[in-house]
Formats: C-alpha cells, sequence, structure tokens
C-alpha cells in the first residue's frame, strides 16, 4: 500500500510538471493565431504570464536535475557528474542585461494596450523583446551540447524557447499593428514632416516586417555602452558564453574532477598556465573527465608500453608513483607550482619520447590514444 502511494505521488507530481507546459504552448498558439484572424483569444495575459514563470521555474528546476548543474565556473573542479556554469559569472551581467531588456519590452507589449504607449516606445518595447531573444536563442545553442533530443525530457527545454518566441511573435504584431490602426483612426496630423514619414513607414510594415527594428542597433549600443562602464569589457556577452566548460561555445577547459585530483600529472595538466602547460583536450580517466596535455599523454604512453614490454619492472614503477604521486598532488595548489612541477618534469617527458620512438613501431598513435574512450 505505502509503495503504491508512492508510485500515486510520483506519478502526480510528473503530471504537474509535464502537462503544463503543453497545455500552455497549446494555448499560446491559439492566441497568436486569433490575434492574426480575428478570432476570440483565450486570457492571453494570463496564459503568457504563467508560461514566462512556470516555464523559468521548470527550466532552472530541469537544468539542475537533468545536467547535474553545480553553479561553478570552468576554473573550479566539480564532481564528475556534474556540469559548470552555462554563463560565465564574471560577464554574467552581459547576458542578464540584455534579458531584461527583452522581458521588459515583452512585458510592456503583452500588458500594455496600444493606444497606452506612444509608438516610439512600442517600436523601443519591440527592439528590445528582439535583442532578448538573441540572447535566448544563444542560450538555446550553448545547451545543445547536452541536450539528446531521443530523450523525452530535453524537449522542455526548447518548448520553453519556442514559448517565448510565441509570445514574442504576438506582442510584437499586436503593437505595431495597434500603433498604426490607432493613429490612423484618430486622422492625426502631423506638425513635422519627420514624423509624418515615420508613420507613413510603420503603417506600411505594420504587419510583421522590419518596423521597429531600425532601433535594435542603437539599443545594442547602449546596452554596449552600458556593460563598458559596468567592467564587462567590449566583447562581455561573448565572454559570458565562451569563458564555460561543458557546452557549445565553451573554449576553457575545466580542472580535474575532485574524485581524481590524486594524480598529479592530471593536476598539473589543468592547474597550469595554459600557454606553458599547453593542454590539448579532455580526455577519461576512470569514467571521470581530466584534462590532458603533451606530457600527460607522452607519460602515460610510456607506462603503457612498460606494461607490455617489461611488466614486472612497470609494477615497481607504478608502486612508487602510487606512493609518491599524490602527496606531491596535494601540494600543487596554484599555478606558478603546477608550472614548476611541468618544467622539472621536462627531462623525463623527452626521455619516455625517446624511449618511445626507439621501442614502438607508431609511437605517435599509442600517444594519441592515450585517455581516450570509444564512442558507442
Amino acid at each position: 500500500m505505502t509503495e503504491l502511494l508512492m508510485q500515486l505521488k510520483a506519478f502526480l507530481l510528473w503530471t504537474l510538471l509535464l502537462v503544463p507546459p503543453f497545455a500552455l504552448t497549446a494555448l499560446n498558439l491559439w492566441n497568436l493565431f486569433a490575434e492574426c484572424s480575428g478570432r476570440r483569444k483565450l486570457a492571453p495575459r494570463l496564459f503568457a504570464g504563467l508560461s514566462m514563470g512556470i516555464g523559468a521555474a521548470e527550466y532552472f528546476l530541469l537544468l539542475c536535475a537533468w545536467f547535474e548543474y553545480s553553479g561553478k565556473d570552468y576554473d573550479q573542479a566539480t564532481y564528475a557528474f556534474q556540469t559548470h556554469n552555462l554563463i560565465d559569472s564574471a560577464h554574467a551581467l552581459s547576458f542578464w542585461l540584455p534579458v531584461l531588456v527583452g522581458v521588459v519590452g515583452l512585458v510592456l507589449l503583452l500588458w500594455c494596450r496600444p493606444e497606452q504607449l506612444p509608438p516610439l516606445v512600442s517600436a523601443g518595447a519591440v527592439a528590445g523583446v528582439l535583442v532578448g531573444n538573441i540572447m535566448q536563442i544563444l542560450l538555446a545553442v550553448q545547451i545543445a551540447e547536452r541536450v539528446d533530443l531521443h530523450r523525452f525530457l530535453d524537449w522542455y527545454f526548447y518548448l520553453y524557447h519556442g514559448n517565448l518566441l510565441l509570445l514574442s511573435a504576438m506582442g510584437i504584431r499586436r503593437h505595431i499593428a495597434g500603433q498604426t490602426r490607432l493613429l490612423r483612426e484618430q486622422q492625426t496630423v502631423f506638425r513635422r514632416r519627420w514624423v509624418l514619414r515615420l508613420y507613413q513607414f510603420l503603417e506600411k510594415t505594420s504587419h510583421f516586417r522590419l518596423a521597429a527594428f531600425l532601433l535594435v542597433l542603437p539599443l545594442a549600443a547602449v546596452l554596449e555602452v552600458v556593460l563598458i562602464l559596468c567592467g564587462q569589457g567590449v566583447d562581455g556577452t561573448v565572454q559570458a558564453f565562451t569563458q564555460t566548460a561543458d557546452w557549445t561555445f565553451s573554449q576553457q577547459l575545466p580542472p580535474p574532477p575532485l574524485e581524481y585530483q590524486g594524480h598529479y600529472l592530471c593536476t598539473v595538466a589543468a592547474g597550469g598556465h595554459r600557454k606553458l602547460v599547453r593542454p590539448l583536450r579532455l580526455g577519461y580517466r576512470r569514467g571521470a573527465v581530466i584534462v590532458v596535455n603533451r606530457q600527460l599523454a607522452v607519460a602515460n604512453a610510456f607506462e603503457e608500453l612498460l606494461q607490455e614490454r617489461l611488466p614486472r619492472l612497470h609494477r615497481l614503477v607504478r608502486h612508487f608513483y602510487d606512493n609518491h604521486g599524490y602527496p606531491l598532488s596535494q601540494k600543487i595548489t596554484t599555478p606558478f607550482r603546477a608550472d614548476l612541477v611541468y618544467l622539472l618534469m621536462k627531462p623525463l617527458e623527452w626521455l619516455f619520447a625517446a624511449v618511445l620512438y626507439l621501442f614502438d613501431l607508431a609511437p605517435e598513435c599509442r600517444i594519441a590514444r592515450q585517455y581516450t574512450v570509444q564512442k558507442k
């Protein structure tokens, strides 16, 4: 009875989590087409607010549960099953400020009647929505590295992004069409020629064309100035996505997972300065993801060759390494110490490479396959 009750609770929980997104998507689609065809809409503001609020909450919860989101930047060690931050925390403002502008613009378009906003304010809101959509599309691409569309739950990430695009389309059409219709009904007389030309341009482009798109670049320029003044740099938005690990735009290699920091050459490869230790790629050791550089790959290739040709000597070397490697790794706590160990190991690296080239028919192939796994 207890087990049945737990199953029933789990079923109700999954129902509450999974059904609302699809129901809200269907309602948003209906309201969008009703907006275009003149049919009766179903509480568009209510369902838009629920879509934005519930969608954001479930997006975050699913991100934490599905990808084991650690909340740590790329330069912090995590457990092997965890992922690092989607957005670099040092440049997070470069992401969240455009997103905030997009949310404000979308709220204005969906919750304010067309007659409540002047044409240029409506156009500015449209431009803000477009800037916000650029950010959310970049975020959708950022998570694509880990999303598997063969898994049902992974579709929920893109379901939320799709709903934001639906709401944006509905708000843009509603306000641009509403503003031009309002001006036409009032038979407004313009005293200045440039205002008349602006109105005529808006009137001609009121149905999902290029109206208000001209404000995107000025708005983006203003945001860029604000971000520079806040210390985010000219390329802050780019850095927000690239100064990460584990994701599509990531260009950084993370340190070894917490469980496997005992291998001191792994610690050197991940902890030293990149220009010196020269990390090459990510690899796999005992199921954990590690950073691999040339020195680490050569040392492991030499050990593999030694194990094949002289197994008894290999056991002695392995025993010595296991006893002294871990205490040494505990002392490699700064990049400068990692650099020092790397330089001290250089003569041994050259010796290992010389032995490989003397006794192995394909030394580079052996070196290249170290810490790799065959993907299924």
